[in-house]
């Protein structure tokens, strides 16, 4: 290993310095300044020094300055000893500048004046000169203010490389000069020599008599008040260093791997760091993603990270386990491990002589948890994800501090400080309420500073009779309270962008009344009221007469249960229809507005009743030729019709998109669904598609899938391009019985693999003013809360349940979440609550 490190570092070397040399670049001489200066070339920089004649004082100067040359010149520096003649008093050979002084010529133009003592030797000659070479590129700078303002005029655009050294001309000077030489047009780099701005930028007190340097992470910044995330050099600061630093911070954070793990070779291993595998599977894939980068940052500069799907590789090792760690080492086996949090995998490579205690402890955890996952192993398969997803990320504090905690004391007082009051009504003890409320937090967060806008929450908990008084009958539920109206409830996915796209929707009545044909149509054209979100929603208006009062009147309910969820506007002037008549259709009809107004179709209305209006709103408000994804599935089911869907590893070409987007339109009142699933942003399709076929059939793959009505795929024959005319003459085919179904589907109902939980047959009967016993396990007591929010707890007066209530308690007896992906902090070893989240 050693002599294998040995050749790396001297390839490294050579690539760095890459511009060839032909032995030892000597000391230029020149006969007098006026041969000199006429030998300059524009844009060329040289370093020269005059001298009449060599005294022996002036002689460590010209060895340091001689054995800097070959340096200088790999950078196109030359550096020139011209002679003065002894009768030549000029600017340069005179007595105050002789061997007093050396210039930094680039071209004819003077850069810089160095006194000669500040060249003391070979490191600050080459320092000095680099930097003032460089002095528009690397920014110098005194205090905080200084060093923010370059931050944020970097954020979203550049990362920044920030340096400190105790002083200028030293080796570590140099180092940063010669990185910023061939890294500058890649990062900002930024250097300061005063101690107390360093103190300023870290937590620690670091060393001032130590360089330091720390890699900004400002690129992917986003939001001008979010700060540039920093990873320091932990290594001396040397240019072979900094060099190896700056590789790894332009790796990416985790790689995706398809393929053996023996065979991955990334930058990491290569500059000679380990590897750690995050073991996922597709059912978890966006938690487990979450919980690579969460480690990814923890470990950056230290180890890789990837994410190895177990569904794209067969791995020949126990399903438990969860965590791999490759090593540099030539010959030394993946070692494949059972780790219980994200704190494990970061101590498996800070401290590796902590990784076989770390495997004999679970060992012996697994031999306890085994026995009573045998009497529990049904319900291990019950909401294993979204359990999994909480204990993964419970050591994690949820940023809460703009959500207000309302109790039976404040509820009432609370509702008519804001305009709009959006409450979530939880259980602290519940897996689904924990998520949700990590989603909620998310939503505070980006709906801060909102008017007339208050985020709440109310943990049901501790407070049943609140819950039971507002009718929550189910956990978690969403509601939106305004003065002088009934409450509305969300009934749509738990994300963070569908939780703000329904709470800035419903601050908008549905539908908006529109006064003047100028407002109609500046609302199809996709002028909104501030309120409204600009984005991800068509626009549909509702166009009536005095005579279709009935119409109007269906239109203007179904806006109300649709409100939150729809963008919807209504019209019903004197001059409706003149409006109508511009899209072809007479009142009452709809204008279906979509891409900020580009495009505007108008349907005419001929069933007057509110459930046939909410179903044509909904339909009509489908796209024309979706992309399918786990949230707006069950939308394109209920239509009941087949699918003709087109399968990619990505983005589906732009030939691809146009001709399955006119065979959307082709037709109207289509008979089936056309749509695509990118199986990059939807890797559950993997799963799809081996189920149709044994294995995954080349991409991109075209299917015909009648979940209604028999369960039986056609695939489009491989051989031919994927146009709308082949495409017809293939469902031609079809419907004459001459193609041959791949697979069939089975027949039966799509349910739950268990009945709902029922709570109260797992609690016995409480008996009165009797304690348990230390042997009562926790299956016979009634499910406590393990200690109220994650946030820390209400703030009413209620009694917070004991300290000792572990994570078991509080859920389902038994559940060991046992999975294929990863299970960080699955159990909690010293007992702590779901509190901690």
């Amino acid at each position: 290993m050693p002599a294998q490190k040995d050749r790396w570092v001297s390839s490294l070397v050579f690539l760095l310095f890459s511009i060839p040399l032909c032995g030892s670049a000597s000391l230029q001489q020149e006969p007098s300044p006026q041969h000199y200066f006429s030998g300059l070339e524009a844009g060329k920089a040289s370093l020269a020094f005059f001298s009449p004649s060599v005294s022996p004082g002036a002689q460590p100067f010209l060895e340091h300055i001689e054995s800097s040359a070959e340096a200088l010149q790999d950078y196109g520096v030359s550096v020139v000893k011209v002679n003065c003649p002894k009768e030549d008093v000029s600017r340069y050979c005179g007595k105050e500048n002789a061997l007093r002084k050396a210039f930094l010529f680039r071209g004819h133009r003077l850069i810089r004046e160095f006194p000669t003592d500040a060249l003391f030797d070979g490191n600050s000659i080459v320092a000095n000169v680099l930097f003032a070479l460089l002095f528009n590129e690397v920014k110098y700078v005194e205090t905080l203010a200084d060093l923010e303002n370059i931050e944020n005029v970097l954020k979203g655009k550049s990362n920044m490389v920030f340096a400190y050294v105790p002083a200028t001309g030293t080796a570590e000077h140099r180092a940063v000069m010669e990185a910023a030489f061939v890294y500058g047009t890649i990062h900002q780099f930024v250097l300061t020599t005063e101690a107390a701005l360093l103190k300023a930028t870290s937590p620690d007190d670091p060393d001032v008599s130590s360089a330091w340097l720390l890699f900004c992470h400002c690129q992917q910044v986003t939001e001008p008040a979010q700060a540039c995330r920093r990873t320091a050099l932990a290594q001396p600061l040397t240019l072979l260093n900094i060099h190896r630093h700056l590789k790894l911070m332009g790796a990416p954070l985790v790689t995706e791997v398809a393929e053996d793990p023996e065979k991955i070779s990334t930058v990491h291993l290569q500059l000679g760091l380990p590897l750690v595998f995050i073991l996922s599977q597709k059912e978890t894939y966006e938690a487990d993603r979450r919980t690579a980068e969460f480690v990814a940052w923890q470990l950056l500069g230290k180890a890789g990270v990837a994410l190895l799907s177990r569904d794209l590789v067969e791995l020949n090792v126990l399903q438990r386990s969860n965590v791999a760690l490759k090593t540099p080492d030539e010959g030394m086996p993946i070692q494949y491990l059972v780790l219980e949090d994200t704190d494990e995998v970061i101590t498996l490579v800070e401290d590796k002589n902590k990784v076989k205690p770390i495997q004999e402890d679970e060992q012996e955890e697994e031999e306890e948890e085994d026995e009573d996952q045998q009497e529990n192993n049904n319900q291990d398969i019950q909401d294993d994800q979204v359990v999994e997803a909480v204990s993964r990320d419970k050591k994690r504090e949820l940023p809460l501090e703009q959500i207000l905690v309302l109790t039976e004391e404040n509820f009432h007082s609370s509702l008519p400080e804001a305009a709009r009051t959006v409450v979530l009504f939880y259980a602290s003890w519940e897996a689904v309420s924990l998520a949700v409320l990590r989603s909620y937090s998310e939503v505070a967060a980006h709906l801060q500073g909102t008017p007339g806008l208050l985020l709440s929450r109310v943990n049901c908990w501790d407070w049943p009779g609140l819950c039971s008084q507002e009718n929550v009958t189910q956990f978690p539920t969403l509601r939106i309270y305004q003065q002088g109206q009934q409450p509305v409830t969300y009934g749509g996915m738990w994300g963070a962008e569908e939780l703000s796209s329904f709470i800035l929707l419903s601050q908008v009545p549905c539908p908006l009344k529109l006064a003047t044909m100028a407002e109609a149509e500046g609302y199809l054209r996709g002028e909104f009221p501030a309120e409204l979100p600009s984005h991800h929603h068509p626009s549909l208006l509702g166009v009536f007469s005095s005579a279709t009062s009935k119409a109007r009147e269906a239109f203007e309910e179904a806006g109300n249960i649709l409100s939150g969820h729809v963008r919807m506007g209504m019209y019903f002037e004197d001059d409706a229809l003149a409006l109508s008549q511009k899209y072809s259709v007479s009142p009452p009809a709809l204008l279906l507005a979509r891409s900020g107004g580009r495009s505007v179709e108008g349907i005419a209305l001929s069933k007057h009743n509110v459930q046939d209006m909410l179903q044509i709103i909904r339909c009509e408000l489908l796209d024309i030729f979706p992309e399918i994804t786990v949230p707006n599935l069950p939308q394109y089911l209920q239509l009941g019709k087949p699918f003709l869907i087109l399968f990619s590893a990505g983005d589906i070409s732009q030939v691809e998109s146009e001709e399955m987007l006119k065979l959307a339109k082709g037709r109207p009142q289509q008979t089936f669904v056309v749509c695509w699933l990118n199986l990059k942003k939807t890797p559950v399709g993997y799963g799809i598609l081996r189920t149709h076929f044994s294995t995954t059939p080349p991409l991109p793959l075209l299917l015909w899938v009648n979940l209604h009505a028999g369960g039986q795929v056609f695939k489009f024959p491989s051989e031919q391009p994927i146009t709308e005319m082949n495409i017809l003459l293939w469902l031609e085919k079809l419907q004459a019985g001459l193609e041959i179904p791949s697979s069939t589907l089975s027949e039966e109902d799509w349910t739950p693999p268990l009945p709902a939980y029922d709570f109260l047959q797992m609690m016995e009967p409480s008996v009165p003013e009797l304690s348990p016993q230390p042997g009562d396990s926790p299956a016979q007591q009634p499910p406590r809360s393990p200690g109220g929010d994650p946030a820390g707890g209400d703030s009413g007066t209620r009694q917070e349940p004991s300290q000792e209530g572990t994570a078991e308690e509080g859920g389902v007896p038994g559940r060991g979440l046992r999975g294929t992906a990863p299970r960080m902090a699955a159990r909690d070893k010293h007992g702590r609550r779901h509190g901690e989240l």
